[in-house]
């Protein structure tokens, strides 16, 4: 950590290592198979283990130092893997760092304080600085999206642009989704892949792709094994949301069967007019592969998105 960086302190709001995983053999079988995947990671990257205030942090970096940082935050019951499509691209632009969130299956800390409390502010004030990061440009996807809008709406100074995909924490969580997927899961490999399609909303011939499969048993392994969080997500008011005013997109899926993307795009038009909503009526959760839409949204908020490192 740079000498500028206090050490992480005990602070009260520290939680101790939570168990995210059923048994210390699944939490193998996941990790192995999520240090393959990184194996196919498209450019040079660096892995990155920050001491912070609630464990230990990995990150993924790639891209050029000089860059302005780009942040990334993926979505819950998953890891930094999920941005692989994204990353050749975004790091010819931006000194990219992918983030594994703690309490989650990647190789950050087990560690899920209160998402009412200040503490994953907290933790991620801990990144920023070991990563020497002023300001930066950040994109969150669904749980990630929850961590990203929490992040600016607490320490406004340290986040210059926000993309957000199919975020949590604006629209409703959907009950209906839990009833559909539950009988599911009792139907074997069949049912877990079917399962799957509704959560991410893939069609049947996009589910067979080659890529859409890799990731798909990994999501497999992951629910396998990993203890899923149960708290309800918390809710941003609009008061809180109108505090945001840097600049904004917002990727949302019509058919999105996790979260209620109407809301969340009335929710964002009232209280951020300046977000950029793209609603896409035939996605899902999933939504479509988000790489050149984010990258032109950051590249034409170059004003906003001018980060510091």
């Amino acid at each position: 950590m740079p000498e500028h960086c206090p050490p992480p302190p005990n602070v009260e709001g520290r939680v101790a290592p939570t168990k995210v995983f059923w048994t210390d053999a699944g939490r193998l079988l996941v990790h192995d198979r999520y240090r393959a995947m990184l194996a196919g990671w498209p450019v040079p990257f660096e892995q990155l283990r920050i001491p912070s205030c609630q464990g230990e942090t990995f990150v993924l970096a790639c891209g050029p130092k000089a860059a302005p940082p780009l942040v990334l935050f993926h979505g819950g019951m998953t890891t930094s893997i999920m941005w692989f499509r994204s990353a050749a691209a975004w790091s010819e632009r931006f000194r990219v760092f992918a983030v594994d969130m703690i309490g989650e299956p990647g190789f950050s800390a087990a560690s899920r304080p209160a998402m009412t409390s200040d503490q994953y502010a907290r933790w991620l004030d801990d990144v920023w600085c070991a990563l020497n990061i002023e300001t930066a440009a950040v994109v969150g996807a669904s749980l990630g999206g929850w961590l990203a809008l929490d992040y600016a709406i607490r320490r406004a100074a340290k986040v210059n642009c926000l993309a957000l995909l199919a975020p949590a924490g604006i629209g409703r969580v959907r009950p209906g989704f839990i009833l559909k997927a539950a009988p599911l899961l009792l139907l074997g490999p069949w049912g877990w892949r079917r399962a799957l399609n509704v959560d991410m909303g893939f069609t049947a011939s996009e589910a067979q792709s080659a890529e859409n499969q890799v990731f798909l048993s990994f999501f497999r392994l992951v629910q396998q094994h990993f203890i899923a969080r149960i708290s309800p997500m918390p809710t941003f008011s609009d008061q809180m949301l109108r505090t945001v005013s840097i600049p904004v997109m917002a990727m949302l899926g019509g058919k999105d069967a996790i979260l209620d993307s109407d809301e969340t795009r009335r929710r964002l038009a009232m209280c951020l007019p300046q977000a950029q909503i793209s609603y896409l009526p035939d996605v899902g959760h999933g939504l479509v592969d988000p790489t050149s839409p984010v990258l032109e949204f950051l590249l034409a908020s170059t004003d906003g998105c001018r980060g510091s490192g």
